[in-house]
């Protein structure tokens, strides 16, 4: 299914307030200023701070 477009609109990153983009492969949303990734579980963005892992270019 996916994550919403409209959802995906109103995130913003927990840690600096930036915008997310959805990552190429869809399993998480990308915050590039603070270079985190933000996992997608079963259609749910986990939009906690420690469970971001750090973003792999």
């Amino acid at each position: 299914m996916g994550i919403d477009k409209e959802l995906l609109d109103i995130l913003v990153c927990p840690k600096c307030k930036g915008d997310l983009e959805l990552t190429q492969t869809e399993d998480g949303l990308a915050c590039k200023p603070c270079a985190l990734k933000y996992p997608i579980k079963e259609d749910i963005p986990i939009m906690l701070i420690d469970e971001a892992s750090p973003l792999k270019e």
